[in-house]
């Protein structure tokens, strides 16, 4: 019987499978090789083209001016506030009591010591003065008659014509009559003084104020203060700078000062001006301090030929409280700020920003006075401050640091109350 095998559909289907798959993977392959270039030259072609534009769009660096600190040998100042007061001050009031008759200067004047200001009605004091010199004579003729007598009664002693009792009796009219002579001539000066006073001259020499009392008017006289005010007087050449010092700077000075030095020299500054300009010297400092507000009273004396000075002008004053010493100068536009510090943009060795914060001091000719933070050989930028940032690299080109010689320029004002550095 013959049997028929069974046909195996599985095997033929696994080989033809089998046959197929090396072709599809022959195709990837070569769509691979062709698509992997042009893939990874697309990438690198991407990469390129980044890095183009990240070269493109760094930034040059920043061109600065560095230079060194300046270093000069300055003085030691302490700053205050202050204001103006006359050196002696005057107010003027009549010694007699009377009517005004004559106003003999403009109200504002420069007077001299001795010019006359004012009179007073003299008729009743002139009369007063003739009274007394009538007196005086009849007290001098009162004189005359007591020493003759007692001359005649002394020849007559010898003859017994008069008792010793009647001669010392005229010996004591003699000596009642001298005493009468002088109060009569102590009346007459006094009258005398009285009609001086009627004629109201200046008492020192000043700028006066205007007239409190017109002509015509009757004032009251008396010592003291009990006269009528006429106006006052103050003196202006010299004139005084009161001011008011911390407990800390006059421990400061005191301890600064040497035996035997001469008075320290200031430098006053007007609201107005753009440096220190008025020089003098202290010459009073008070013998205390005040208990509430913990200072001392100080005075500095000023030429002052012109009158411009006033009392009462405020103005910024310079103590000299040591000797000199060597500070670093910048330009006072060189000095950052970040935040609550003040900083020095500072440049290194590799050309790389640094912020430095520093202490600064006043300014010396327009330049910053720096106490702490910077040494004499940082290099700082002077110029270009605003275009480099710390952390970034900058092209610095090599400046130098000069004292402006134009002594109009702007002086900064120092921490009051601080001890501060000048020239």
């Amino acid at each position: 019987m013959n049997m028929i095998a069974p046909i195996d559909t599985t095997q033929e289907l696994r080989t033809e499978s089998d046959v197929s798959k090396p072709r599809r993977w022959m195709r990837w392959q070569k769509r691979a090789a062709v698509l992997l270039p042009i893939a990874v030259a697309g990438v690198v072609g991407v990469k390129l083209f980044d890095h183009s534009d990240a070269v493109a769009a760094l930034p040059p660096p920043a061109a600065v001016t560095i230079a060194t600190p300046l270093v000069r040998q300055v003085s030691e100042w302490d700053d205050y506030v202050g204001r103006f007061a006359p050196s002696r001050s005057v107010e003027v009031r009549p010694r007699v009591a009377g009517e005004v008759t004559g106003v003999h200067f403009h109200d504002g004047d420069v007077v001299r010591q001795g010019q006359l200001l004012f009179t007073i009605d003299s008729r009743p004091f002139a009369a007063a003065l003739a009274e007394a010199r009538a007196n005086e004579a009849s007290a001098q003729s009162a004189l005359v008659l007591a020493r003759t007598d007692l001359g005649r009664a002394t020849r007559l002693i010898a003859d017994d014509a008069v008792s010793a009792g009647e001669v010392d009796a005229l010996r004591g009219k003699l000596q009642a009559a001298q005493a009468g002579l002088a109060a009569a001539q102590a009346r007459v000066r006094a009258r005398a003084l009285d009609v001086s006073f009627t004629q109201i001259r200046a008492p020192i020499s000043g700028r006066i104020s205007d007239r409190r009392v017109d002509a015509g008017n009757q004032v009251a006289g008396g010592e003291g203060t009990g006269g009528t005010v006429l106006t006052t007087i103050n003196a202006l050449d010299p004139i005084y700078f009161t001011f008011d010092g911390s407990e800390a700077l006059f421990l400061k000075t005191q301890r600064n000062r040497q035996p035997g030095a001469a008075a320290p020299a200031v430098e006053i500054q007007l609201q107005d001006e753009t440096s220190h300009r008025w020089k003098g010297k202290l010459d009073f400092t008070d013998n205390g301090l005040d208990t509430h507000s913990g200072t001392i009273r100080g005075r500095a004396v000023l030429a002052n030929p012109g009158l411009f000075l006033t009392p009462g002008m405020f103005g910024n004053m310079r103590l000299a409280s040591a000797g000199t010493r060597p500070a670093l100068l910048v330009p006072d536009d060189a000095v950052q700020t970040d935040q609550a510090r003040k900083v020095l943009l500072t440049v290194d060795g590799n050309n790389v920003v640094t912020a430095k914060p520093v202490v600064l001091g006043a300014v010396v000719d327009g330049m910053r006075v720096i106490r702490s933070g910077v040494g004499p050989q940082d290099r700082i930028i002077i110029k270009g401050t605003q275009m480099a940032m710390p952390g970034a690299k900058v092209a610095p080109t090599v400046g130098k640091i000069a004292v402006s010689a134009d002594a109009s320029a702007p002086t900064a004002q120092p921490i009051a109350g601080e001890a501060t550095l000048s020239r």
